[in-house]
């Protein structure tokens, strides 16, 4: 059942918000659905609406048009298990114990679709896997997976149902709507698996030799094509989620329904997906709602991933747990009272399932972003670079050559290949918005060095981080 109270709460503040569109009144008598879509490995600059010039993306763009798009929305993490906690809970990854990229999400971990389930919502999620089950793997896994019952979410939600393929995909979300009592609300979560590797969207691909690469990307004739490949699977995505929003409004549901579509974390790219640069960890982040959005809108506040539970909950008048610490982004709709983050975190943790080998499947870092600098803070310095998800793919494996014969260019040459990192990197994101150049032995800038070392020293207590603080005691570094 709705909790009464904090509808009359929501509705007073949509009034204030909305005057004139009658949206309050009807959200008191008719409680707002929501879909929640997710596409996978997907860096926030690779869709027309954001400008990128190389790449078409006509449905995605619609619901940019008719709602409100933010351009420096950050997820928690470069990897999918860790953001997609953090998504899933409104809470820091850290706090949560989710910092093991095949861990389960813990029982006692609230979620939002459990809150919106207990609140009168039918919950479901399909499409690509969820990745919060953990991964049961060998079958000394397993047994303790059976034995301590740690795969929860099918208590969580009342729709389960997880598939790869596009085409089951749409057979899963039409399923659930079809199932979806008319008398309840309701949130579905539709993960899709584009533009994740590998990719297979060949009839989708822009010409690689008429592409923009990525500023300081290596121009060769295999990085083209991978990258073309890359754009190819945000375009057939573009098409699936065109179709989704089409049975929406087929079903007559588009008018009372938020849909919000962000990445999970960034591509698999260079200086991408498992770093935590611009590329792995800034996503795009879309919201559409008439009458609760205002159209068109550009926001360039700093967001978090664990913005989105709290907007769910508040949208659904169900009351936000003080356990949760994200910010709701209702206000912004509107442009209204919305007081957006001074900073915002992330961090780097294991990956896949692989022994600690390269910084592929083990590498730790944490992150500090706020609206001008931003400090990353590699706990693991000493190690290279190395791809996530592309180490064996033909591009990387002609850079790699390139480097041995010294014939890439030297600053590249350095990002790429550098035999050891950085343990502190900072950046002026303004002035450097691809991260090229490191402040962090600038003089100048040392203030600025030692505020943002204090502010992630904070969070790392509060969310009792177990690496060291990159503050050390005087005398120990």
């Amino acid at each position: 059942m709705l909790k009464n109270i904090t509808h009359i709460a929501l509705t007073l503040l949509l009034t204030l918000l909305l005057p004139g569109l009658g949206f309050a009144q009807k959200k008191a008598n008719q409680p707002t659905n929501i879909i929640f879509i997710l596409s996978d490995d997907h860096s926030a600059p690779f869709l027309s609406s954001y400008g990128y010039p190389s790449i078409k993306t006509p449905n995605i763009d619609r619901l940019a048009q008719e709602g409100i798009r933010y351009t420096r929305a950050y997820t928690t993490a470069p990897q999918c298990v860790l953001s997609r906690a953090a998504l899933m809970t409104g809470r820091s990854t850290l706090d949560i114990q989710m910092t093991r990229f095949s861990a389960p999400l813990p029982a006692d971990v609230i979620t939002y679709p459990e809150l919106l389930r207990k609140a009168g919502y039918y919950t479901g999620i399909c499409g690509r896997t969820f990745h919060l089950n953990g991964n049961r793997g060998v079958k000394e896994s397993a047994v303790v997976y059976d034995k301590y019952g740690l795969e929860t979410f099918k208590n969580r939600v009342d729709y389960l149902r997880t598939t790869p393929n596009s085409d089951t995909i749409q057979l899963q979300y039409k399923e659930f709507l079809d199932k979806a009592p008319k008398n309840k609300p309701f949130f579905l979560q539709v993960g899709y698996s584009d533009p994740h590797r590998v990719f297979t969207a060949k009839q989708f691909e822009p010409d690689p030799a008429a592409l923009k690469l990525p500023e300081g990307w290596p121009d060769t004739k295999l990085v083209r094509e991978d990258f073309a490949a890359y754009l190819g699977e945000i375009q057939r995505l573009d098409g699936d989620v065109g179709q989704l929003l089409d049975e929406i409004k087929k079903r007559g549901l588009d008018q009372n329904t938020l849909v919000v579509f962000i990445g999970d974390n960034g591509g698999a790219l260079l200086r991408g997906k498992g770093t935590l640069y611009n590329l792995g960890i800034n996503v795009p982040l879309i919201a559409r709602h008439p009458g609760l959005i205002k159209p068109g809108q550009v926001n360039n506040a700093i967001i978090s991933g664990e913005d989105i539970a709290p907007t769910f909950l508040q949208v659904a008048g169900v009351e936000i747990p003080k356990t949760m610490t994200g910010k709701s982004l209702v206000p912004s709709f509107q442009q209204a009272s919305y007081e957006p983050h001074d900073y915002v975190f992330a961090v780097r943790g294991a990956h896949g399932h692989g022994l600690p080998t390269s910084t592929v499947h083990f590498d730790l870092g944490r992150t500090i972003i706020g609206n001008k600098y931003k400090l990353i803070y590699n706990a693991l310095w000493q190690l290279p670079y190395t791809p996530v998800d592309f180490a064996a793919q033909p591009f990387w494996l002609d850079l790699t050559q390139r480097h041995a014969e010294g014939k890439l260019n030297p600053k590249i040459d350095q990002r790429l290949f550098a035999a050891r990192r950085e343990m502190f990197e900072l950046f002026d994101l303004e002035k450097d918005p691809n991260e090229f150049t490191n402040l962090i032995a600038d003089e100048q800038h040392q203030d600025i060095v030692h505020d943002l070392k204090s502010r992630l020293q904070e969070w790392m207590i509060l969310n009792r981080d177990y690496l060291p603080l990159p503050i050390p005691p005087e005398g120990k570094y």
